[in-house]
Order: C-alpha cells, then structure tokens, then sequence
C-alpha cells in the first residue's frame, strides 16, 4: 500500500518503556496497535503513546479503560438506556464467604439458569465459562478469578450473537456469530470450522438498522475513536450490550474485516480508512 513499515512484537521487550524506546528510534508517522487484551488494549500503552505525542489506531487511554472494565462499561450502556443482562459483581474478597455450592443459591434465584461467568477485564473470552447447573457456578468463578479481581455473574441472553463494528462512528453491516456446537468460547472463536460468520446477518432492515444505532450510541457514550466492535445478544425482540472491543481482531478472516466486505471494502480499503480516520 505503499508504506513503510517496522513490526514491533511486545513479547520481545522486557517492560513497555524498553517497547516505548524501540519504537521511538524510528519515530513513526503512525503505530497501528493491533494488540488484543492486557496493556495493549487496557489504555496502558494508549496512555504511553499519549504522552509520547505519537498518533496511533484505536481509541485513546481513557475510552479503553472504561470500555476493557466490563463492570464500567455496563453502568455507561444503562445510563444511556439501553438493555444489559442482569448481573452480580464479585470481587477477590468475597470469595471466601461461599465455601459449597448451595452458597450460590441466591445467584440462581437472581439470574436463573444457565448464567454466564466472566472476569471484569479480561479479552478474547479467557476465562469465561457457561453454567449450566449450581455446582458448576464455585469452580466457573474460581476460574474467573485466576484472570482477574473482581468477576462477573450474568444472566444468559439466549437467542443470536450479533456484532456491530463502527469505524469514526459509523457502523458497518452486523455479523452474526454461530458456533457449530455450545456456544462463542475460547475454543470455538480460535478454533478454525468450530464457528459459522453471517456477514451481513439475516436481520429485517429495521433490526439491522437498530442494532447499528445503538451501537454507534455505545460508541459515543465511551467517547470512542478510530474504529471499535460491539457485541450484543438477539433474543428476536430485544437486543442486549454484552462488551466493547477498542481494538478488535485484524486479520483477513477476522469480523471487522468480514463486516467491511459485507460493504464492499476490501481488507486494504479497510486498513487505509483506519489509518485516514486516526484523528477523527
């Protein structure tokens, strides 16, 4: 596409400020974070990039602090009006209060069954387990907080995963996301065949229409840039905030790209109008 490029891999670094003095040999014009999760996607390096006056892709510091706690940004969706899964929000020192699973009973009374178990800030579904049955519910949150110091409980939205990826706050066609067999786990997301995309998804116009406003209304209330995707539950009437990606998978096979084609942009339009919309 005519740039020049210079790959930078975090792994090789022993801490961000060695990452930070890398890159500042060759002060680039742009760095396009295609990191997922941790200080990547967290704010941490936004914040540092921020502060070495460099430009890059994705949303600033503050937005992806408060768009990576699942917590926060939950509380943002309601306040705009939109519908989130009901919930419990667990931290570390809790845990010791529920010594057997019949201390999770009032869980269930609360959030029925199944329900679904998560870390506040973890990305890429790591950690994230589906409880079917009470006993499952102790070693699901245990689970969770190997990742993280305070856990989400939530209420499971049967119906259709959709995504809606916005680019400088306008979204693209939804994307539904079907698993072969269970449900959107570590292993079927990563797992190439485990997972079917729908790109656009087979949604009335009106349906289609709404999801991707209020997915751009998400996008505003985090104070979003660049471009982001936003994951809800379908269940045929309603739809429901599960999270926000600041910086979502980038490959050729990944969503954003496949919602772009759905539009007809190519996986180099896509790039170039990332790249053109870093400032807007």
């Amino acid at each position: 596409m005519g740039y020049d490029i210079v790959d930078f891999d975090p792994a090789e670094y022993p801490d961000l400020s060695e990452l930070l003095a890398g890159i500042e040999q060759h002060q680039p014009d742009l760095i396009f974070n295609a990191l997922h999760g941790g200080s990547g996607e967290n704010g941490e390096l936004a914040a540092a990039l921020e502060l070495a006056g460099w430009k890059f892709t994705g949303s600033g510091s503050r937005a992806s602090v408060l768009a990576m706690d699942k917590y926060v940004s939950k509380l943002i969706v309601q306040a705009e009006g939109l519908l989130v899964p009901d919930y419990v929000m667990m931290r570390y020192d809790l845990l010791e209060d529920y010594q057997d699973s019949s201390d999770y009973a009032g869980f269930v009374s609360k959030l029925g069954l199944p329900m679904v178990v998560k870390p506040v800030d973890a990305g890429s579904s790591v950690g994230i387990s589906l409880v079917e049955k009470l006993e499952q519910l102790k070693p699901a949150v245990v689970e969770a907080f190997k990742y993280c110091d305070r856990v989400l409980v939530e209420q499971y939205i049967p119906g259709r995963e959709l995504t809606v990826s916005v680019i400088a706050g306008k979204a693209l066609p939804v994307v539904e996301i079907k698993p072969v067999s269970g449900w959107y786990d570590y292993e079927n997301k990563y797992t190439k065949g485990k997972t079917e995309y729908i790109a656009p998804a087979e949604l009335s116009p009106a349906e289609s229409e709404l999801l991707k406003l209020f997915a751009e209304k998400i996008w505003k209330a985090h104070s979003l840039a660049n471009y982001a995707r936003i994951d809800f539950r379908y269940d045929g009437n309603k739809a429901w905030f599960l999270e926000v990606n600041t910086l979502p998978g980038m490959t050729a096979l990944s969503l954003v790209p496949m919602a772009a084609k759905a539009q007809g942009m190519s996986f180099g339009d896509l790039l170039e109008k990332i790249i053109e919309t870093v400032n807007m």
